[in-house]
């Protein structure tokens, strides 16, 4: 599962801003996205993300997904950088 990946990765970029300039700036290999985030704070990256072809992986929660990242909020979007 990608809470796997995230917990792993060395080089995180944490949240929708950061995550939408690390795609505008090309570093990007993998885009996690939280399903219960709202639609309008995660369609700009999914379209950028999708513009640029990296992959898109899903979880289930914010939440979840902040915490495997080391925040203590929950997290709409978390990218891999390369």
């Amino acid at each position: 599962m990608s809470y796997e990946k995230v917990l792993q990765a060395d080089n995180l970029v944490i949240g929708t801003k950061q995550t939408l300039k690390a795609l505008d700036d090309g570093i990007v290999s993998e885009v996690i996205i939280a399903k219960d985030a709202e639609y309008r704070v995660i369609n700009k990256v999914e379209a950028l993300a999708k513009a640029n072809d990296v992959p898109l992986l899903y979880v289930d929660s914010m939440k979840k997904l902040g915490k495997a990242s080391g925040i203590e909020v929950g997290a709409a979007t978390v990218a891999l950088s390369k």
